[in-house]
């Protein structure tokens, strides 16, 4: 069923047509991916499809009633409130009667007893409670806390205080949650760590509503998409497969589209010939040979050229000594919390290190012990000779949103030195896809994939022999990633990854190192995938990420809901049966579940706060915000414990 039909749709900005005549269906389950370069338009068209733009020419025509639900790339500026407040309003009525119960249940938990109104809070919350059951409800209050829990957001946080990265995974939950007939994502994946992906990939290639979606994660790509939509020089490609098989068929296109271009040039360069030959040949020649010439020139000159590639390339330093790094008995603390803990390893010359991880476990910490930005509480951390380090998470600190693009990179020279030879910043940058008029923009002005060559382009014109790259991937697009991992394949020298992007690790990384919890890391060969496979047949590794829900399905039929609501109401109604709990203590084991996911949600948001680069600049604001997680931590483990033994006793 056809729920949007994109139609003849064109866009230009200036003097650059993005979007040319663009045709499009999306049905009813469909999982569409665009694909394209940065730059050609997949973010303009999802915002086509959400009515947020208006091409220049062209319709859009939708289905009556048709609700969609729309992730921006640009940070969300208009909402207010709390996480859970923000979320649970997309599911319009009955979520402000989620969102009011979630809220009077926290002030309760506080020891209020009266409501805003001075009303008894128990009676409004029986009151919110026979609202959510008879609007089979309980389903959604379920759904709205897995989900803020699984993109790990705090739902009591306040939405205004949060970075922007945090804003879009706000903005990401209230999607996934809305129930939607069209889903539209623009690279959902940003600023989520590798279990976060895994469980957003199994949500929504299970999902009952069209899905249109923008990422540069190839194996997301792979295990969501179905069917790929290409942007490429304006025009639009459909290909009714998944990303694998579309690469595939992608390259067989080009192939002919190129051979065909040969044929066409050799033919007009022969009729050019002809054209310009002596008077015996013009008195020969006719007008319909002639008007044949000038309409191939017509089209000749409006051929889509392929755009080139960028052409990456490393200053090499002179080589390190055979040791990297060698660490022993390695720990790091701040007050009484042990981030790193009894870390030992050694990286010799040449390694390929991938550190893997949870958000917040202490990877970047790691990886500044490692180059001496931070000072181990105990233990040793010893540095090879000769080492000459580029370290790509410095640099955005280093962008003067003041200057040009090109004066970013070369420091306001004309010249810039590569691998000894001088080359003009203009020829340096072309070689990452900016032309004069890009390089010579403020930062301001660039896209998130601009500055990410940006970066790269500053990063490589450092001689070195350890490159260090933390969360490279981030609004890179796919091929330049494919050249980044192409580079650092070639490079002579050592490379230490931080990365959520499964593929990348897969492509590049020898050996790993991985969280396993409470500031441990171990040392394994290989990459991500490598680490699963070992796990699967050992007794002692630990996974990255909770795998426990993963084969969940996000929605449930309205009997299946209708069922799950008459069960809770007969769980609060059911009697204590005689010999097993109490009243009491069967009230504690239906609230314990809730209070348990609330203590890993504020646990969650502390440790994100705790592994900030500046954390630590603030002493008296440090040493609270890790009493408080470990008085939390405390916490969560009584209720665990009380939750087994109640679970015990019920089932006694």
């Amino acid at each position: 069923m056809s729920l949007i039909r994109v139609q003849n749709a064109s866009i230009a900005f200036g003097p650059t047509t993005v979007l040319d005549k663009v045709n499009l269906t999306i049905e009813r389950g469909a999982r569409m991916a665009l694909v394209g370069r940065n730059g050609e338009g997949k973010s303009t068209l999802l915002k086509i499809i959400a009515g947020e733009l208006l091409p220049d020419s062209g319709e859009i025509v939708g289905t009556s009633g048709l609700k969609t639900a729309y992730l921006p790339q640009a940070v969300p500026t208009d909402f207010e409130g709390t996480a859970y407040e923000v979320v649970a309003s997309a599911l319009s009525k009955v979520g402000r009667v989620i969102a009011e119960y979630h809220k009077e249940s926290q002030r309760l938990a506080l020891g209020e007893t009266k409501t805003e109104s001075g009303k008894s809070l128990v009676d409004h919350l029986a009151h919110l409670q026979d609202q959510i059951d008879s609007n089979d409800g309980w389903s959604l209050v379920q759904k709205v806390e897995q989900t803020l829990s699984k993109i790990q957001i705090d739902p009591e946080v306040d939405v205004s205080s949060l970075s922007g990265g945090m804003k879009r995974r706000v903005v990401l939950a209230r999607a996934l949650v809305s129930e939607p007939d069209i889903l539209l994502l623009d690279e959902p994946t940003n600023h989520l760590d590798i279990g976060a992906v895994a469980w957003l990939e199994n949500y929504l290639a299970n999902l009952n509503c069209a899905l249109v979606f923008v990422t540069h994660d190839r194996k997301f790509l792979d295990s969501v998409a179905n069917h790929i939509c290409e942007i490429d020089r304006g025009l639009l490609t459909e290909w009714p497969s998944g990303f694998a098989e579309y690469r595939i068929n992608k390259q067989i296109a080009l192939d002919v589209e190129a051979q065909q271009n040969a044929l066409f040039d050799k033919k007009l360069a022969q009729e050019e010939v002809w054209i310009r030959q002596g008077i015996k040949a013009r008195r020969t020649r006719n007008e319909g040979r002639v008007r044949a010439l000038k309409k191939l020139r017509e089209q000749h000159s409006s051929r889509r050229s392929v755009v080139g590639q960028a052409r990456m390339s490393v200053n090499q330093a002179e080589n390190s000594g055979k040791i990297i790094f060698e660490t022993e008995s390695m720990s790091f603390s701040h007050g009484d919390r042990e981030i790193i803990s009894d870390f030992s390893t050694v990286v010799m010359r040449d390694d390929r290190i991938g550190i893997i991880g949870p958000n917040g476990c202490g990877k970047s910490t790691l990886v500044k012990l490692l180059v001496g930005e931070l000072t181990p509480t105990t233990g040793t951390v010893k540095s090879g000779t000769q080492l000459e380090v580029a370290y790509y998470d410095q640099l955005r600190a280093t962008l003067d949103p003041k200057l040009s693009a090109a004066d970013n990179v070369s420091g306001g020279r004309d010249t810039v030195d590569v691998n000894g030879s001088p080359r003009h910043i203009m020829s340096y940058m072309q070689d990452f896809l900016f032309d004069p008029s890009r390089a010579r923009a403020p930062i301001t002005a660039l896209s998130g994939g601009e500055t990410g060559r940006l970066m790269l382009a500053k990063l490589f014109l450092k001689p070195s022999n350890l490159i260090v790259l933390d969360e490279p991937s981030n609004d890179l697009d796919i091929e330049t990633l494919e050249l980044l991992e192409a580079l650092l394949g070639e490079y002579k020298g050592t490379v230490v990854l931080i990365s959520h992007d499964r593929q990348l690790l897969e492509n590049v990384v020898t050996r790993s190192l991985v969280y396993q919890g409470d500031g441990n890391f171990i040392d394994v060969a290989g990459g991500y995938e490598d680490f699963e496979r070992e796990r699967l047949t050992s007794n002692t590794l630990k996974p990255v990420f909770d795998q426990s829900d993963l084969n969940q399905t996000p929605t449930k039929s309205k009997k299946q809901q209708s069922n799950k609501s008459s069960t809770q109401k007969k769980t609060r109604e059911k009697k204590p049966e005689p010999n097993k709990l109490s009243h009491a203590d069967s009230k504690e084991l239906k609230q314990l579940p809730r209070k348990i996911n609330e203590l890993e949600l504020s646990l969650a948001s502390l440790h994100q706060r705790m592994n900030a680069s500046d954390f630590y600049n603030d002493k008296v604001q440090a040493d609270k915000t890790i009493k408080d997680s470990q008085g939390i931590q405390t916490e969560l483990d009584l209720a665990y414990a009380r939750w087994e033994a109640l679970e015990a006793l019920s089932g006694s």
